[in-house]
């Protein structure tokens, strides 16, 4: 029974994967999410059979069928790491809050990478969503006090990312964050203390860092979305089960 439940966690994740990733491209348009998938080079109306996750890139080599053009691999690429996403969480957390909380995160990241990294832009309406989910989740397991204890941490670390942006921003003299980066903090607080939440900001620039170098080396790029290696930051303290006194006796303090 163990290994259905990974199988249904694996197949809902990479249709939820397909999902996201027409948000994170048609959103931030203002297209249409729910509008009718054609090929790109041919125009032809996809049918429901050419659309199935993975299984129908595999079977058409990664090609549209009528015409052979190829197909964006963002799409399998999304679909495949959604769905190992998914499974892992139930792997972890079983059924629970937890769980639900674990898949909001990941249909979270998995969104804003194809936004931030395409358009660097994380739309708020996916920021409000996710926030009014979150909260909801937490009043059923934490109840009324726990929070408005999350809320209390959202509000410090959108205050830690904006003094953050302060400071980048008169040191760089030009813009460092993104108005989304900062927002997002609040989501991260709905479910990290505030020690875990700044964290996050600590480990998202550790791991940007490396992307950040290449990008400007090979392309002299200076703008990089920031908003992604966040939520893996984000995704990562959640998964590892990380609590803030195991934080504190880790740093010896």
């Amino acid at each position: 029974m163990e290994i259905l439940y990974l199988i249904i966690f694996f197949i809902l994740g990479t249709i939820l994967g397909t999902i996201y990733t027409i948000i994170g491209l048609r959103l931030p348009n203002n297209e249409k999410i729910f509008a009718k998938r054609e090929c790109k080079r041919c125009n032809h109306d996809l049918s429901f059979i050419d659309l199935i996750p993975l299984v129908s890139y595999i079977i058409n080599r990664g090609r549209c069928k009528y015409c052979r053009g190829k197909i964006d691999i963002l799409f399998p690429y999304m679909e495949f790491f959604t769905g190992l996403l998914f499974t892992v969480a139930y792997y972890s957390f079983g059924f629970s809050y937890q769980l639900l909380i674990a898949l909001g995160m990941i249909s979270l990241l998995m969104t804003v990478v194809v936004s931030d990294l395409t358009y660097l832009i994380i739309p708020d309406e996916i920021l409000i969503i996710t926030a009014i989910y979150f909260i909801i989740i937490q009043f059923l397991d934490l109840g009324l006090k726990g929070v408005f204890n999350q809320i209390l941490s959202g509000v410090f670390l959108f205050i830690v990312m904006y003094t953050v942006m302060l400071i980048g921003n008169k040191v760089l003299k030009k813009e460092s964050l993104g108005g989304g980066d900062i927002k997002m903090m609040f989501v991260f607080g709905l479910i990290l203390d505030p020690l875990l939440g700044t964290l996050s900001i600590f480990l998202g620039s550790l791991f940007a860092l490396p992307m950040s170098l290449y990008l400007m080396k090979r392309n002299n790029e200076k703008v990089i979305p920031f908003g992604p290696f966040l939520l893996i930051a984000f995704v990562f303290i959640y998964f590892t089960k990380i609590t803030p006194e195991g934080l504190m006796k880790l740093l010896g303090l």
